[in-house]
């Protein structure tokens, strides 16, 4: 993670990034899966443990804002499978829709907060030009 001097949002805008990646891999791995008898679809979720992480730490007497940095560098994502029975013959269950929306998807929120984390750096370069 980026230095704790940059803030809670930067940190918080990294570990995002790095979950949406993982995010992404998993649904392209269910696509070129998409042909093998028997495979079980996966995916990833972070959002409700980073945000009960964060919530948590608020409530602490220490200082909010080293323990919501805390917080934040130790979430985890979880990756799931999807036992659902499959209507195909092969016991393959990889929705081949729900993947493409799954990946757009996590492509736009990886923009979204790649853009983010771009313009986060770009007020700190011109705070510190203003010294």
């Amino acid at each position: 993670m980026m230095s704790e001097m940059y803030g809670n949002g930067v940190a918080l805008t990294e570990k995002v990034l790095d979950f949406l990646w993982q995010r992404q891999t998993v649904s392209l791995n269910n696509v070129a899966n998409v042909d093998t008898p028997g495979f079980k679809s996966q995916y990833i979720t972070f959002e409700e443990e980073l945000g009960k992480r964060i919530s948590e730490a608020n409530k602490t007497k220490r200082s909010p804002r080293h323990t919501v940095y805390e917080a934040i560098g130790d979430s985890r994502s979880w990756l799931n499978t999807t036992w659902d029975e499959s209507s195909r013959l092969d016991g393959n269950n990889v929705d081949m829709d729900q993947e493409q929306v799954e990946i757009v998807r996590s492509a736009y929120e990886y923009q979204y907060m790649l853009n983010s984390l771009n313009n986060d750096i770009t007020r700190l370069k011109n705070a510190a030009r203003s010294f």
